[in-house]
C-alpha cells in the first residue's frame, strides 16, 4: 500500500495549495532569474520532504514496535480507522481530544520564525522555510502519517512520507510559477472530493489488514506467506517479527 502515499500527496496537493499556497507565492526569489529561482524552489520543497521523512521515521518506528509485538496485521486496520475518523470526526470534537494549548504555542513559534525567514534573501532560508512549513498543522499530512505507521518499520515510514511529499511536488512547484493557474472555485470543488478519497483509502487499509482473501484488495497474508509471494515490505516485517520472538 506504499503507492497510496503518492496518491494522497498528488490528489491532496490541491488542498496543500490552499493551505500553503500563500507561503509559496511570497517565497524569496525573482522569477526573471530562472535557474536561481528554480533552485530556490527545489530547496524549499526539499525542506518539506526532509520534515515529512523525519515524521515518517518517528511514526514508522512506532509501527515497527507494534509489529514486533505481534500485531502486524492490525497496523493497516488502525491506519484505516484513523483515516475514516479524520473524515467523520467533527473539528470541534478533535480539538477537545488534542492538546490545543501546546499546539497553539508551537504554531505561534513556527509562524514567527517563518515570518523572519520570508524577509531573508538567502538561499539557505528557502530550505529552512520548507522545514518549518512541514510542521504546520495539516490534515492531509496527518492522513499520510496514519498510512506510514502501517509500513511496520522506521525506514518504511520514512519512505512512505517521502513518497507523499513527492506527490505534492508537481502542483506546489507549478504554483511557484503560475499561482493563479487554479482558481479558488476549482480548489473548492476538488477539495470537496478529498474526504471521499481519504474514506476509500481508509477502507482499503482496513480490508488489507483483515486479510479476507480478496485478490489485490484484501489478500490472505497467511496463504501468500506460504507461497512466498508476500510483498517485500511485508516479508521484511514478518522476518523482523520472527527475529524478535524468543
Amino acid at each position: 500500500m506504499i503507492w497510496s502515499a503518492f496518491v494522497i500527496g498528488l490528489v491532496g496537493s490541491v488542498h496543500c495549495l490552499g493551505m500553503c499556497g500563500p507561503i509559496v507565492l511570497v517565497l524569496p526569489g525573482n522569477i526573471t532569474e530562472r535557474w536561481k529561482f528554480f533552485f530556490s524552489r527545489i530547496l524549499y520543497n526539499l525542506g518539506r520532504a526532509v520534515t515529512y521523512g523525519f515524521m515518517g521515521l518517528v511514526v514508522g518506528f512506532i509501527g515497527q514496535s507494534i509489529a514486533l509485538a505481534g500485531y502486524q496485521q492490525w497496523l493497516g486496520i488502525v491506519a484505516g480507522v484513523l483515516m475514516i475518523l479524520s473524515v467523520l470526526l467533527p473539528t470541534k470534537a478533535a480539538k477537545k481530544i488534542l492538546p490545543t494549548d501546546l499546539l497553539d504555542r508551537t504554531l505561534h513559534g513556527i509562524k514567527r520564525r517563518l515570518g523572519r525567514l520570508l524577509n531573508s534573501s538567502s538561499q539557505s532560508s528557502l530550505f529552512m522555510i520548507g522545514l518549518l512549513n512541514g510542521f504546520l498543522p495539516c490534515g492531509l499530512v496527518y492522513m499520510a502519517l496514519a498510512g506510514s505507521i502501517s509500513m511496520g518499520s522506521a525506514l518504511g515510514g520514512a519512505a512512505y512520507m517521502l513518497l507523499f511529499g513527492l506527490g505534492t511536488l508537481p502542483l506546489m512547484f507549478a504554483a511557484s510559477y503560475a499561482g493563479g493557474l487554479i482558481t479558488g472555485e476549482m480548489r473548492r470543488k476538488i477539495t470537496r472530493l478529498i474526504p471521499a478519497g481519504i474514506f476509500i483509502l481508509g477502507l482499503l487499509f482496513i480490508l488489507r489488514g483483515l486479510s479476507l482473501g480478496i485478490p489485490f484488495i484484501s489478500p490472505d497474508m497467511d496463504m501468500m506467506k506460504k507461497k512466498g509471494s508476500m510483498p517485500p515490505q511485508e516479508q521484511r516485517m514478518e522476518h523482523t517479527q520472527e527475529a524478535g520472538r524468543p
